[in-house]
């Protein structure tokens, strides 16, 4: 009897289901009514963002981490000059002309192509030599000592000539230029093959620059001048894939596995 007049008349002795005002969800629910500061919700939304992009492709490399092997297997990756080889010794290649055995270098550079080589190693010392050996005695010499004479001294202008060609004594802008030309080159169509203004050959330019660009700034972050020329040509890249898409999804596809690049990394809000 005591015992229950206890329980009716004291509230000490209240039910242990009735809700304490001390409990986890009670304290919990107060937090969530306080009025977050200003900085409070910037560091919520930052952290809201890394959560975001944690997996998402490089807007300027294209690729995940630890997917880097993409763009090495990618087209426009193996038609770049390897500059780690032009590092090494020259491995020159001996080509028998009509002026004499002529050693040519494995890469030329001032955007000389195969059919520019074969005018100015095959053609024009035939045409040179033929010109200054004419039949005539010169100085007393015979026309065979003289003929001999001029295919000598073109077979020594032809090889230094070669020298010269090497890709190796370009420069960084030589090097770039040669990049674009065979970009150029790769990208176009059988129809038209040098067609700088092809929609594929744009992007590829824009990605060999942007690729660059990213490389510099990650040895150099606090270039902030390159920086901003970094997120325009993303941008612009950007806008232009989306044109392809538009005109045609295949040649969209086939694009974006030739330049190694994600469509995450080219597709949404971009940020650099």
């Amino acid at each position: 009897m005591l015992r229950a007049c206890l329980a009716q008349n004291s509230p000490k002795f209240a039910s242990p289901s009735t809700p304490s005002l001390l409990h986890t969800s009670a304290v919990l629910n107060a937090a969530k009514t306080q009025k977050l500061t200003s900085k409070a919700k910037a560091e919520i939304k930052a952290e809201k963002w890394r959560r975001i992009n944690a997996n998402r492709p490089s807007p300027v490399f294209g690729t995940r981490k630890g997917e880097e092997y993409k763009w090495d297997n990618c087209h426009l990756a193996k038609i770049l000059v390897n500059e780690a080889e032009l590092a090494t010794p020259p491995q020159m290649t001996s080509v028998e002309l009509p002026i004499g055995t002529v050693n040519l270098p494995p890469q030329m550079g001032f955007g000389v192509t195969d059919t520019d080589a074969e005018k100015l190693f095959r053609q024009l010392p035939v045409l040179s030599m033929h010109t200054k050996g004419s039949g005539k005695d010169i100085l007393g010499e015979t026309v065979e000592v003289w003929g001999e004479r001029v295919l000598a001294r073109e077979n020594l202008k032809a090889n230094t000539f070669a020298k010269v060609l090497d890709l190796r004594n370009a420069n960084a802008d030589g090097i770039a230029y040669e990049n674009k030309r065979r970009i150029i080159v790769a990208f176009s169509t059988p129809e038209n093959p040098f067609d700088p203004g092809r929609t594929e050959v744009q992007a590829a330019i824009l990605t060999y620059r942007i690729r660059n660009l990213g490389q510099h700034l990650a040895k150099f972050p606090r270039d902030l001048g390159n920086r901003l020329g970094l997120r325009k040509l993303v941008h612009h890249r950007a806008k232009i894939l989306r044109y392809l898409r538009r005109k045609s999804n295949e040649r969209y596809e086939t694009l974006l596995e030739q330049l190694g690049l994600e469509r995450e990394s080219v597709e949404g809000e971009l940020i650099v």
